[in-house]
């Protein structure tokens, strides 16, 4: 049996509402809360395998922007699979600073960002530096190389935050930032 569509009288008061919550949308932020430029952040990225870039205000003052948000689990999805998975805020929080502390003005690049099961599992089956339970599984990890900043300075920036984990892997040109408990290797 085919699906119904939608009546006109239906589909006409979803895009009014639509339409009214994309007017009314700027007016109750504003009024809800006086923010400053200084009050965003935001972060850059290029993603290597897929060769997409993102430019987004993730915060604003204590809130996250949740479109942001969402954009940013899109482009950090599982590369191999296309698996997406909502990513800790919190590595947003430590890619801002780790951005701040080395004064970096490219796109972080992006190596690896959420894993699915399949792809870590491949990946752990070819290498021991794959963790079984990495924290790439549960979107708290990303592994990532910063332009102009050499990879040893990116990680001791890193280490400097005493933020969550950290990895360093020269031979393959890049660090692992995650939000796990503060560790080293």
């Amino acid at each position: 049996m085919k699906p119904r569509a939608p009546s006109f009288a239906y589909a006409r008061r979803r895009w009014l509402l639509g339409a009214a919550s994309l007017v009314a949308a700027p007016a109750v932020w504003a009024t809800s809360r006086v923010s400053t430029a200084s009050d965003a952040r935001a972060l850059a990225f290029e993603h290597l395998h897929t060769g997409e870039t993102l430019s987004v205000v993730y915060a604003v003052g204590d809130r996250y922007v949740p479109e942001s948000l969402g954009a940013l689990a899109r482009l950090l999805r599982d590369h191999r699979t296309g698996d997406t998975h909502a990513i800790d805020p919190a590595l947003f929080d430590q890619l801002h600073a780790l951005a701040n502390v080395t004064g970096a003005r490219e796109p972080f690049c992006v190596i690896s960002g959420y894993r699915s099961p399949r792809t870590n599992a491949m990946l752990a089956s070819r290498s021991s530096g794959v963790a079984t339970g990495s924290l790439h599984l549960e979107g708290r990890a990303i592994d990532i190389r910063l332009p102009g900043v050499p990879l040893a300075d990116l990680r001791e920036a890193a280490l400097s935050l005493r933020a969550g984990g950290v990895g360093f892997y020269p031979a393959s040109d890049f660090v692992h930032i995650d939000t796990g408990r503060v560790r080293t290797w």
